[in-house]
């Protein structure tokens, strides 16, 4: 089969088609011809830095969307043809392929109206984000979100999420971005480099702040965050954990959590298939209109590096997808 291959550390951008053993699914594994991977950030800090995991040549792409080719050992539920979509793990050969294997139990249905390009448009950034809004806030005790970086691939899907939810959503983006973030439902934007983000929270909030931030950004960001949230609210966080200290005890009782889809193939077969039931529940508001999978631009395996080098300069809104043309 063909492939995109990485030869080691640090040269995704001189990553090549080449021809490479088509792989064999294994127990409770199907093999998936690819027809579409999303293209994140995590490919080419990855692509860089490597992962103990890997031996070289390597396949980066962690999401695919596909036809199912073959079907292992004690699958149940799936069969060739079935169109699919999956999150892979990170520390196994990736979907920048003709042909990729996957854990039967990550596996969504691509449902009809969905396009292979929109449905990979969907795994690392919009599962990242239902964890976030759907798996670790009390939504029931949220009424308000600051989500930062909504005009990025984490944030404009959580963007969406939260108000769909019916919340009450504030976010970040340069203001070039504005009109986009408000398209996903922003109610108010704040521009990062010219305003001061917790001076505007409070005034928007009276002065409460807001139940819950998303920080897509760092630990820094996430840190200078806390100031902004209400008492007994919480943070999520995606890109390194806040500075606990900086809340001191007895008085605004902050709760913390960690998003992070790697520990989901980790952590057992119930953790894997929660991927699958995230994927479900995400293709349903993309069928039914509800969410937008944030679509950008389609480009060829080929032009992948040139445009994880695009990504890597951190001017692209929306998702950008690899499709085999």
């Amino acid at each position: 089969m063909k492939a995109l291959v990485l030869k080691n550390k640090n040269k995704w951008r001189e990553m090549q088609i080449e021809e490479v053993i088509t792989p064999d699914p294994g127990n409770g594994e199907v093999l998936v011809e690819v027809q579409a991977v999303g293209l994140n950030p995590v490919d080419y800090k990855t692509g860089t830095n490597g992962n103990p995991s890997w031996s070289y040549p390597h396949i980066l792409g962690l999401d695919v969307a596909g036809t199912i080719a073959g079907v292992g050992e004690d699958v149940q539920g799936w069969k060739v043809g079935d169109p699919v979509v999956y999150h892979g793990d990170l520390r196994r050969s990736g979907g920048y392929s003709e042909f990729d294997v996957a854990d039967a139990d990550i596996l969504s249905r691509i449902p009809s109206g969905v396009s292979f390009a929109e449905a990979a448009a969907l795994p690392t950034a919009g599962y990242t984000a239902y964890q976030a809004v759907h798996r670790k806030l009390p939504l029931d005790r949220v009424n308000s979100l600051l989500i930062h970086a909504g005009a990025g691939g984490v944030g404009g899907f959580a963007v969406q999420l939260a108000k769909l939810a019916g919340k009450t959503v504030y976010t970040t983006a340069s203001e070039h971005n504005h009109e986009y973030v408000r398209s996903l439902g922003a109610d108010g934007v704040i521009d990062y480099r010219q305003e001061d983000v917790h001076t505007k929270i409070m005034e928007w909030t009276e002065g409460r702040g807001v139940d819950a931030v998303i920080d897509t950004v760092s630990r820094d960001n996430a840190t200078a965050s806390l100031d902004s949230i209400a008492y007994m609210g919480h943070i999520v966080y995606i890109a390194g954990a806040p500075d606990f200290t900086k809340v001191k005890p007895f008085t605004s009782v902050v709760s913390y959590h960690e998003v992070a889809l790697a520990a989901n193939h980790k952590a057992g077969r119930e953790a894997r298939k929660d991927l699958g039931m995230i994927g479900d529940a995400m293709l349903r508001f993309v069928a039914d209109k509800k969410l937008s999978p944030m679509l950008k631009d389609t480009v060829a395996m080929e032009e992948v590096p040139a445009a994880l080098e695009r990504l890597s300069e951190r001017h692209v809104n929306g998702k950008l997808v690899a499709v085999w043309k």
